[in-house]
């Protein structure tokens, strides 16, 4: 059994917590693309968690996690993240994390690579809002065959001493000639290399194969995307994108076992919307500035990985139809529709308006940013919602949000969140 929990619109959605729900019914948990630049966060009962690198199936000790060579890994990140939740209790060996041979490292001089970049972009207000943990270099440097992978720290030989060697004077021409930073030191970047091959050295493997054979054992298997459809690389508000495949067509591929198809896609979408970073977002143009701020309190809409603020909107029919088309949503999750509480009308976006025509199909390109909300105003419930564990618990008018979604997106609706604990969520019948 292979199930994808992917994004349905600008990342963001509450997968991490849908993927700790879902986790419990299933033996691996797996993330196939992204770095440390989004974070997963999860609740219960040893406490709250901020996940950026680890599959959110990590906080189950019966679950073994995955990182795919899809992902791009900061290894500096990822002990710090490791030494976190065992802080916390929680146990982390090479018998419940696996981490891809195949998977690119991210490198500090992508990180810096990266701040640098954005630096220069600003000063002409042209940047892309990067999270600046060096992802998009990471990526960039993959495709370019100029990047070391996680295997290579298994086998730390004057092969690859040389190949680090023609990256760091590559690279050097950047920093030197470009931006008029200092040097790669070679020795260094060595050193550093050294140090995280003792760390993961155990870690490290074939998760193709051991995903291959758990497959064919009847093992269930759960991919985890990061983002959202609408930060797809490729069917993304482009160039405003991740840097990798969000889809989960794309969650074989980048787990490992790219022969085989998924057999479920759960698509992850919120009761409203929100969006970090830069790029077109029709949906905040639905609201005023006094309207986002109470929603964006209500919701708490601050960025697990960065703690930027959200922007945020109503729930927006035009780009969640999009994302279930892309993602190829058999069912969806609902979450935070606690958050709407305290509303006495619920605005929704049906549609935009570009060049004076209204328009169901979500735009690209210069159309897109044109798009103007057209609205439509729900009735609201204005009550508390977060005891609520039976579709028949409720408010009517809850429930004709929820049918209205599920309508105007045409996928339905079976989990609904109301709240942030593990257990606050309700199955629709």
């Amino acid at each position: 059994m292979l199930t994808a929990i992917t994004g349905i619109n600008w990342g963001d959605e509450g997968k991490g917590r849908m993927v700790d729900l879902l986790s419990r019914e299933y033996d691996i948990v797996a993330r196939y693309q992204g770095g440390n630049n989004a974070g997963h966060t999860v609740k219960n009962e040893k406490g709250k968690f901020v996940l950026n690198l680890l599959p959110s199936g990590i906080l189950r000790p019966e679950v073994v996690c995955v990182m795919g060579n899809g992902m791009v890994i900061d290894p500096a990140h990822l002990e710090k993240e490791i030494a976190s939740l065992r802080e916390k209790g929680i146990a982390i060996s090479p018998d419940n994390l696996k981490i891809s041979a195949r998977a690119t490292i991210c490198m500090p001089y992508h990180v810096l690579e990266d701040g640098l970049e954005e630096d220069r972009l600003s000063k002409s207000g042209s940047q892309f809002g990067s999270t600046r943990r060096g992802i998009a270099y990471s990526y960039g440097d993959k495709y370019m065959k100029k990047t070391l992978r996680m295997g290579d720290l298994l086998h730390m030989d004057e092969s690859v001493r040389h190949r680090l060697s023609t990256m760091v004077e590559w690279k050097n021409l950047t920093m030197e000639r470009i931006y008029g930073a200092k040097p790669i030191d070679l020795e260094e970047t060595w050193r550093w290399c050294e140090h995280y091959a003792a760390v993961f050295r155990d870690y490290i493997c074939d998760t193709g194969a051991y995903l291959a054979e758990a497959d064919r054992a009847g093992k269930k298997i759960l991919f985890e995307a990061q983002l959202g459809a609408l930060r797809d690389i490729d069917f993304g508000i482009y160039p405003f994108t991740s840097s990798s495949n969000v889809i989960g067509s794309y969650a074989p591929i980048g787990a490992g076992i790219p022969g085989r198809k998924l057999d479920l896609s759960i698509g992850i979408m919120k009761a409203y919307s929100s969006c970090v970073g830069e790029g077109p977002f029709a949906a905040e143009l639905a609201m005023t500035e006094e309207e986002k701020h109470a929603l964006r309190e209500a919701g708490h809409e601050y960025g697990a990985a960065t703690g930027r603020p959200r922007r945020v909107g109503p729930f927006d029919v035009v780009a969640s139809r999009y994302g279930v088309e892309c993602q190829g949503a058999d069912i969806l999750a609902l979450t935070l529709l606690d958050v709407l509480d305290y509303m006495e009308e619920i605005p929704v976006v049906e549609k935009y308006l570009v060049d004076g025509e209204e328009v169901d199909r979500f735009p690209m390109g210069g159309a897109l940013e044109k798009a103007q909300p057209v609205v439509k105003k729900l009735p609201g419930w204005h009550c508390d919602i977060t005891a609520c564990r039976r579709w028949e618990d409720l408010p009517e008018a809850a429930r004709a949000y929820v049918e209205y979604i599920e309508q105007a997106v045409g996928c339905k609706v079976r989990y609904i969140s109301v709240g942030a604990e593990r257990e606050a969520y309700l199955v629709r019948p």
